[in-house]
């Protein structure tokens, strides 16, 4: 099968559940796309043997790539070492080098061979990005020399996008801004009109409570309307919506997508309408990247209980686009 349609999947922090809900995804679905894991093959034996789960593993040379004849009777493996006798460990420094090796690894092969679908594990955002970064988002759209990319938490009936990401909640509003808004809306539209053919019908929501403020120079006359009355004229938007109401079913289903001011804005009433059925894609980069929308989850480790239906979506959507 040809190189190309692979799926390279980056392990991610190697304390967490990822390998245990890869495991349960490629017993589960027999997927089509050949799907090369990049991670440690020793700690994949260890989990593998932990989590009662058995597969044989084809270790392929990243130099020798393009000659690989490759489908998912067995695991697809991209060597990366990793000094470990233990399958799960608390999750620290230790893995940062390891984990940077993985990205690396998986964009030398993006860079080189033309593969233009990548997935990766979840990653500690606190010991391995250690606050140069605020989320992988940031991580990868820097490697690229990017500055405007989008978070979008996708689901096929409903997605969001916040404008700003992991940021504390008295940082955000001197980042919103009209250039933030347009940037996140044209991207979404564009990545809509490339995947699925057709224009989102996109909601914006204010900053804050109801969309009002006591303030004079509140954020959501002097910012967000205005952004909303110039991107009218080129894209479906409307708002800006309250927050508290723009879940509800009756008004929901109106949009393709809805835009927040702030992480928590947007994801915490999509997570609760579709739980791990959402994938996290990034938008506006060379290449589809997309992730399971769940952390590390160290507080499972090793119990084999993990749901494995995120992971299994991101993995159909780029099989699928």
């Amino acid at each position: 099968m040809n190189f190309k349609k692979s799926i390279l999947i980056i392990t991610g922090e190697p304390n967490s559940v990822f390998l245990e809900i890869f495991f349960k995804s490629i017993k589960k679905i027999k997927f089509k796309n050949p799907l090369i894991l990049i991670g440690s093959h020793k700690l994949v034996q260890l989990q593998m043997k932990k989590l009662n789960f058995k597969k044989k593993i084809k270790i392929l040379d990243k130099k020798k790539f393009k000659n690989y004849k490759l489908d998912n009777s067995s695991i697809n493996l991209i060597d990366v070492k990793y000094k470990t006798n233990k399958a799960f460990e608390r999750i620290s420094s230790k893995s940062n080098i390891y984990i940077k090796k993985c990205f690396d690894v998986a964009f030398e092969i993006i860079r080189k061979n033309s593969v233009k679908k990548l997935i990766n594990g979840p990653i500690s955002k606190k010991t391995f990005l250690n606050r140069k970064f605020l989320g992988i988002t940031e991580y990868i759209s820097k490697e690229f020399n990017l500055d405007n990319t989008a978070m979008l938490i996708f689901n096929k009936k409903l997605s969001v996008c916040p404008i700003t990401t992991h940021l504390p909640i008295k940082l955000v509003p001197n980042k919103i801004k009209k250039k933030n808004i347009f940037n996140k809306v044209i991207l979404i539209n564009d990545f809509y009109l490339n995947k699925f053919g057709f224009k989102p019908k996109i909601a914006i929501l204010g900053l804050n409570p109801h969309c009002e403020s006591v303030l004079k120079n509140n954020e959501d006359d002097k910012i967000i309307k205005p952004a909303i009355s110039y991107l009218k004229t080129k894209y479906h938007v409307s708002g800006p919506y309250s927050a508290d109401t723009i879940f509800l079913k009756s008004n929901r289903k109106k949009f393709d997508v809805i835009v927040g001011m702030y992480h928590d804005q947007v994801l915490t009433p999509l997570k609760t309408l579709f739980e791990y059925d959402a994938i996290n894609i990034t938008v506006g980069l060379p290449f589809d990247r997309v992730s399971p929308d769940h952390g590390p989850n160290e507080k499972m480790l090793g119990k084999n209980s993990s749901n494995a239906l995120s992971l299994i979506r991101a993995i159909q959507f780029l099989e699928k686009h």
